[in-house]
């Protein structure tokens, strides 16, 4: 009895290589890695949470700012012209040194008002003055002044307001001294409710007040007066 046998696989036909095969050389590493400790890593991502929470905040205020900005530039305007406003309004903005005031009074007579330093007040015709002194001329060429501290004149009405040491001098020798007086330069009167002390060739006299009418022809002392008289007057 006979048997059929298949085809025989082909045995196999081994590679050919030009030479034999050399071993593959693995490069060097250009620098050695670096290995974080546990705290570094710990810090590092303290820094992107702390990082994640900032960036958003410095963006919405910078947001902030450039919207803000031309506000804050047109307030700053405003208030540099407010401040210009209220140094130009001061009443020390106009100061005269050595200012003086002349007119007549109802009877064409003249007076003229001087001081050191005068300046203007809120209202245009009123002055403050330092060192004032009025000088009233009389009909029959003499004369009456009056100087203080401190004055105001009104300009408008003549009216001269005196205080600290008001001194009155009178063509003749009297003196008179008080603490206020109000001249009144129109009608050539003069008046004041402080005590005063007068002296001249009459003698001394002391009383609680004065009035001088006339322009300083005739001077009436008020309240209680006590007076001194020279030789048989």
């Amino acid at each position: 009895m006979s048997t059929r046998e298949g085809p025989r696989a082909a045995p196999p036909v081994p590679l050919r290589t030009a030479g034999p095969v050399a071993p593959r050389r693995m490069l060097a590493p250009s620098r050695e890695r670096w290995a974080p400790s546990a705290g570094q890593i710990a810090r590092r991502r303290l820094a992107v949470r702390l990082a994640k929470w900032l960036f958003p905040i410095l963006g919405v205020g910078l947001l902030v700012g450039i919207a803000v900005w031309p506000e804050l530039d047109r307030m700053e305007d405003r208030a540099r012209v407010s401040f210009r406003r209220v140094i130009q309004a001061q009443p020390d903005a106009v100061r005269l040194v050595e200012p003086r005031y002349q007119g007549l009074d109802e009877q064409n007579r003249p007076f003229t008002v001087t001081a050191d330093v005068a300046a203007q007040t809120d209202s245009a015709d009123i002055v403050d003055l330092t060192q004032p002194r009025a000088d009233i001329l009389l009909t029959d060429g003499s004369w009456v002044l009056l100087e203080s501290r401190e004055g105001r004149f009104d300009k408008g009405t003549n009216r001269l307001d005196l205080s600290g040491d008001v001194t009155l001098w009178q063509d003749g020798g009297n003196l008179l001294v008080t603490a206020t007086a109000e001249v009144l330069l129109q009608d050539g009167a003069a008046s004041g409710d402080s005590p005063v002390a007068a002296q001249g060739p009459f003698g001394t006299l002391v009383s609680e007040g004065f009035r001088l009418t006339e322009r300083g022809q005739v001077v009436v002392f008020t309240g209680r007066a006590r007076a001194v008289l020279e030789g048989g007057q």
